[in-house]
């Protein structure tokens, strides 16, 4: 099958949209992958709805959450537009679509995750069948609802020396264990890019530490790393999941731009190492995505305190801008099939399970017509 993955992370930074050819299961090749920048107005209004939404017991209404499902109804459907003229493939060739939406608040401590975004409006925008609502059936089964994409890894991971390792690095961390026998352990590790975005917006304006460069012009402040170690998270046994505003970037107040910057990154890669500790055995070789794998400071750092190199994904030739949005994509064919995306050593949840809500198109010819509307 065909399938669309779409990815827009807790960074804000971009919708992130892959085409691969998957049965679901063991088969998978990637076909095209296009990323698509936020603009400064929509970042601003996501990162809103997401204010907002922190201030909700449970997902709600709003004139701000509208307007904000509407802008990834239209930003959404112009990826998908952009990746199809890439690939050089037609709406009606795709068999679905995985749709993640953009998370704005994630309780499964109270049994709810919120992903803004309409899959019945982004099917008809596009003409194409969408899955979207993928971790709302875990979390109401008692799971945490994250990270999704490890049965993905460990596709991809097949035939591999194990054990090995899979940490995406995006807003938060989370890391995939592929164990002999397809073990498979999945939990998020804690921030990742996530507070060192904030803090380099904060001082410079800047979105991001690129190349880590203002990371490597400062010094680690270790009481101030210790202090945040000390958060309760960091015992609780795995399955677990967080929010990315369950850590802020306050400890590190009163820092120079640059220690704060260093600092923050040591952060990341300690809790990478608390994980790595978590793990059943140490795995032969640690292969990162997402955005922090472009990050060679925190790279280093995540190997000085792991003992395991942190490999760019890419030198598997995996793309690890596109692996997050290629996974939603073979998601959305795993719950038209009704095959599990979900598992006890990944969420926490009971038993494996399926996922996600089918949002047919409806069969008009009307493809993509918010892009030229």
């Amino acid at each position: 099958m065909l399938a669309i993955g779409l990815m827009s992370g807790t960074s804000l930074d971009g919708i992130d949209a892959a085409l691969i050819e998957t049965d679901g299961e063991g088969e998978v090749r990637p076909v095209a992958f296009v990323g698509t920048p936020y603009s400064d107005e929509d970042r601003a209004t996501l990162a809103a709805a997401t204010e907002l939404a922190l201030l909700f017991d449970d997902p709600g209404e709003h004139p701000l959450i509208e307007r904000a499902e509407e802008l990834l109804t239209r930003t959404h459907a112009a990826a998908i537009a952009a990746l199809l003229e890439k690939a050089g493939v037609e709406a009606r060739g795709v068999d679905v679509i995985g749709y993640h939406g953009q998370t704005v608040a994630h309780r499964p401590d109270k049994r709810w995750t919120w992903q803004l975004g309409d899959g019945a409006a982004l099917a008809a925008a596009t003409g194409i069948d969408v899955v979207a609502e993928l971790r709302v059936a875990d979390v109401r089964a008692g799971g945490q609802g994250a990270p999704l994409l490890p049965i993905y890894h460990a596709a991809r991971a097949a035939g591999m020396d194990k054990p090995v390792a899979v940490l995406n690095l995006g807003g938060v961390g989370n890391i995939t264990f592929v164990g002999e026998g397809d073990e498979l352990i999945a939990f998020d590790t804690g921030p990742a890019n996530g507070l060192v975005d904030s803090w380099v917006e904060a001082e410079s304006g800047a979105r991001y530490d690129a190349g880590g460069a203002l990371a490597a012009s400062g010094q680690v402040d270790e009481a101030v790393l210790t202090a945040m170690l000390d958060h309760p998270f960091f015992e609780l046994p795995h399955p677990k999941s967080l929010d990315r505003h369950d850590f802020t970037i306050q400890p590190a107040r009163g820092l120079s731009a640059a220690d704060g910057a260093a600092t923050l990154t040591a952060f990341t890669a300690a809790c990478v190492a608390e994980a790595i500790d978590q793990l059943p055995a140490r795995p032969k070789r640690l292969f990162v995505g997402g955005g922090g794998r472009l990050n060679p400071v925190m790279l280093r750092m995540i190997g000085e305190r792991c003992g395991v190199t942190a490999e760019p994904s890419d030198v598997l030739g995996w793309d690890g801008d596109a692996l997050e949005a290629e996974g939603f994509a073979y998601l959305a064919v795993r719950s038209l099939k009704g095959l599990p995306i979900t598992f006890p050593g990944t969420t926490g949840v009971a038993q494996p399970l399926t996922g996600g809500e089918l949002h047919a198109a409806p069969r008009t010819g009307l493809a993509l017509r918010l892009v030229s509307a």
